[in-house]
């Protein structure tokens, strides 16, 4: 009774902060961007909330039950991507202060279709991952507590709705801190208790088998690499942590947030990692999805357990608000407004961009409840993201200017290699990696930088046949 009492009370702090913040909105610019004034350790804070949900939780810790410690190795790829984002990526957000979304940068490069067109794209890949995250609310509310899925869906995605409607960034930045502090706190406890459990620390690494040490030899190398790079490419630049490097009050917090956000997931990976193992050494024969629920309901006091319980919700709700607020955006944004559907007009785009976030996430969480895997729904989103838009966008962000033919021609391909792949019989890890996505991101590359060279030396051409002869 004690633990469903400090989930309950856990979920309403959530919704009073949500809504407490969210009564400081009183214009767009605070709705979508908070008035960009936020310093590093707000971004470092909302940054790891935000990719920090049921895949890098629930899924490391149970892929690190099946695979060992090399695993975590693998997920390292994210961080090594964030932190390449920082110091490569975030200086030259200078230039783009004044835009909103990923379609902005597009359209600034290759005109307004493409900006449609990634909108589509930044919708379809965060609503994926919204799908994902809902259905680890509802796994874990009805793993610890006993209520029915869907209720327990109902339940928390119920919150975020009503504060993300309501008070846009401000609210999401304002509960994604408070739920960074508890599972900060909270998950390296479950990693201690659970090391105790076993004997103590030196007993701890004496138990652990070969087969699950740090050893390139527990998992085939080329599905190691293929795994490393599917985390190194999969949410890069997505369309919430595009936004984050956007907030920030000056370009140098926003580069020392999003380092602290990369080098602290290398901490917060071991340990979720070695929850895993905990799990491994505590009962081999668990079904592997329920290594990280096990160790919990095992090491953990009652009151402690509750709070555990609260912890794993706000590392999904985190992530389900940040995405719920950047898809309300991109859906006004980037698809509505070019298209002509609605006016753009100040009296009413706050109220607009509510109803959009209410009902994209009334959708979302309807559609979700019941979804299979969560890891697998987000290795199938991340497809929406990877080889159709990553490449064009990082080649924007590094100054490239091409035509709206050169976008299309470079993305066609790399959809069809993506769905060939998918319903072929050539993918034998899907659950793992994105062999198609990789293969399609080199194909998108390799066809835009032939486009690019091949339009450059069109247009010299050109210009030189356009010149008066002397």
């Amino acid at each position: 009774m004690l633990d469903i009492s400090i989930v309950f009370t856990y979920l309403l702090i959530t919704l009073f902060l949500g809504i407490w913040a969210g009564n400081k909105v009183i214009s767009l610019e605070d709705y979508r961007t908070g008035g960009k004034r936020y310093p590093a350790w707000i971004i470092f804070a909302i940054l790891t909330a935000s990719y920090f949900g049921g895949g890098f939780s629930l899924g490391l810790a149970e892929k690190t039950f099946l695979y060992g410690s090399v695993y975590i190795l693998a997920v390292w790829g994210f961080s090594l991507k964030e932190i390449l984002i920082a110091i490569i990526i975030a200086p030259r957000m200078l230039v783009f202060q004044n835009l909103l979304t990923v379609g902005d940068v597009m359209e600034k490069a290759f005109g307004k279709q493409a900006k449609v067109i990634t909108g589509i794209a930044s919708i379809l890949v965060c609503s994926g991952i919204i799908g994902a995250q809902v259905s680890a609310c509802g796994s874990i509310i009805n793993t610890f507590l006993g209520t029915p899925i869907t209720i327990s869906a109902l339940l928390a995605v119920s919150i975020v709705i009503i504060y993300s409607s309501l008070g846009g960034i401000k609210s999401v930045v304002t509960v994604d801190t408070f739920h960074f502090c508890v599972f900060a706190f909270v998950i390296p406890l479950i990693l201690v208790l659970g090391i105790q459990e076993l004997g103590g620390l030196t007993s701890f690494f004496q138990k652990i088998p070969e087969t699950h040490n740090i050893s390139i030899n527990s998992i085939d190398l080329k599905d190691f690499l293929i795994i490393f790079i599917s985390f190194f490419l999969g949410e890069t630049l997505v369309p919430p942590y595009f936004q984050r490097l956007l907030i920030g009050k000056t370009i140098q917090e926003t580069k020392k947030g999003t380092l602290w956000s990369g080098l602290f997931s290398i901490f917060f990976f071991m340990i979720i990692g070695g929850i895993g193992l905990v799990a491994f050494l505590l009962k081999p024969e668990l079904y592997p999805a329920s290594a990280l629920p096990y160790v919990v309901q095992t090491v953990m006091p009652t009151g402690l357990k509750g709070l555990a319980t609260a912890a794993m919700l706000a590392v999904t709700m985190s992530t389900v608000d940040s995405y719920l607020n950047s898809v309300s955006i991109v859906f006004f944004h980037d698809f509505l407004v070019p298209l002509k559907l609605v006016r753009k007009n100040r009296r009413h785009e706050l109220i607009i961009s509510r109803l959009i976030t209410l009902v994209i996430g009334i959708t979302a969480l309807v559609i979700s409840i019941g979804l299979p895997n969560s890891i697998d729904i987000l290795m199938y989103s991340y497809q929406f993201w990877t080889p159709f838009i990553l490449p064009l966008f990082i080649a924007a962000i590094f100054g490239m200017r091409g035509s709206y033919k050169a976008f299309l021609i470079s993305t066609i391909p790399g959809i069809i290699v993506v769905s060939y792949w998918n319903f072929s019989n050539l993918s034998h890890m899907r659950n793992d990696a994105m062999e198609g996505t990789i293969l399609g991101i080199i194909l998108n590359s390799v066809i835009l930088i032939c486009i690019h060279y091949a339009e450059k030396w069109q247009n010299t051409r050109n210009r030189i046949s356009d010149s008066p002869s002397i």
